[in-house]
């Protein structure tokens, strides 16, 4: 894309309002942010006819295409493109392109289930002990400090009196 605006002397902005795309899409794909996508590659097709589509998909052969395709791509009208019965000498994106054959997948991988065997019950593993608990001594209060917001406090003596 930066090869394509440099050659058309167009400044991002520019080249995103050429191809009527938001200035931010160019900005991102050009800071490497994001990678240009499949309506980005064929917005530069469908409004820069002269881009080699294999050029600017592999990066192989010359940017812009021969005279002869250049003149012979933009003689056909867009709105002619759409009056093309399907699949019947219809002008498309990746005619000329090579295309990687379908990635096999794997046939997924069934586990066997595992039995597991039930614990035998033993009553020699269980043991009866008693639970002896011990009494902590009585507590009582000998002391309350009631602290207060101005800095002051009262203290209070086991038998609820001032000190």
């Amino acid at each position: 894309m930066k090869l394509i605006m440099e050659s058309e002397q167009l400044t991002p902005s520019a080249f995103a309002d050429k191809l009527q795309l938001g200035r931010a899409v160019i900005s991102h794909i050009l800071n490497g942010r994001n990678n240009p996508s499949l309506d980005v590659v064929a917005r530069i097709l469908s409004h820069m006819k002269n881009i080699n589509p294999d050029w600017l998909i592999t990066g192989n052969g010359n940017m812009y295409k021969s005279s002869e395709q250049a003149v012979k791509s933009s003689t056909i009208p867009q709105a002619s493109m759409n009056n093309y019965p399907p699949n019947q000498n219809q002008p498309d994106l990746f005619s000329q392109n090579y295309v990687s054959p379908p990635v096999a997948q794997q046939e997924p991988e069934y586990r066997k289930e595992i039995i597991v065997e039930q614990p035998v019950k033993s009553n020699e593993d269980s043991l009866n002990q008693t639970v002896v608990y011990q009494k902590l001594p009585e507590r009582k209060i000998s002391k309350i400090i009631i602290y207060y917001t101005d800095n002051t406090f009262e203290t209070f003596d086991a038998n609820n009196k001032p000190l």
